[in-house]
């Protein structure tokens, strides 16, 4: 029997600023004024790290409709979830980036504690950079983002969510991605570690659209099989 990644729901977890310029082989990281959108952004703190730069960054995800306390521990105890399933499997994935499981565990905990302080802060604020809404209808206006990214939900969770929903969500990233602009999708893989079936069905579907369509290397080795990342420019 194949082994996968066992998992009812989505997960709602943490990722680093460094992990998001790895998995998403941005060489440099982005320079204001560049706004950036990270869709399912969960507890990362990204969008936290992205903002001390000077960038325009907002997060969006359905949670964030959550009370404070009920958001910040389901994502402490997704770690411990996550971690546990993990282990089970840990000789299926590549640790080269971490080091270890232990390291792994402790970055995803830094990485909460940094979007907590950072949620907290902005929420006091009224700043907006943390906002509920979730694919396919983005509570977002047409062109606003230079540069849309989407870690671990499409194409990850396509044995929860049909063809047509992904179809849909990748036109609405494109949507609120500014012409000339980029959307950035990692992984390419199931929780079953296989490519997406449709994947270049759904490729061709955007470049009919007018946008081009690319599948570099992404930087951060990890999950099993996963080397790619889908990049979308929308044509100016």
């Amino acid at each position: 029997m194949a082994r996968k990644y066992e998992q009812v729901g989505t997960a709602f977890t943490c990722r680093s600023f460094e992990e998001y310029r790895l998995m998403f082989a941005l060489e440099n990281p982005p320079a204001p004024p560049c706004e950036v959108l990270d869709v399912a952004a969960g507890a990362s703190s990204f969008t936290a790290d992205a903002a001390t730069l000077g960038l325009g960054a907002v997060a969006v995800d359905p949670r964030y409709g959550l009370p404070r306390e009920e958001l910040f521990a389901e994502a402490r105890t997704e770690i411990a979830v996550s971690t546990a399933k993990l282990d089970k499997l840990k000789d299926l994935f590549d640790f080269s980036h971490y080091g270890s499981l232990e390291r792994h565990r402790a970055g995803r905990e830094a990485s909460l504690e940094r979007f907590i302080a950072d949620f907290t802060t902005d929420g006091d604020s009224g700043g907006g950079r943390y906002v509920a809404g979730e694919l396919p209808n983005l509570p977002f206006g047409d062109d606003r983002f230079d540069l849309v990214l989407c870690s671990h939900f499409l194409f990850l969770y396509g044995e929860h969510f049909d063809e047509t929903f992904h179809e849909r969500s990748l036109f609405e990233l494109i949507r609120v991605c500014r012409p000339g602009g980029e959307v950035r999708i990692y992984p390419l893989v199931t929780l079953s570690f296989r490519e997406y079936p449709p994947l270049e069905r759904l490729a061709e579907r955007v470049r009919e659209a007018g946008c081009a369509v690319g599948f570099p290397e992404s930087r951060l080795p990890f999950i099993p099989g996963s080397r790619r990342l889908m990049v979308i420019r929308k044509p100016v």
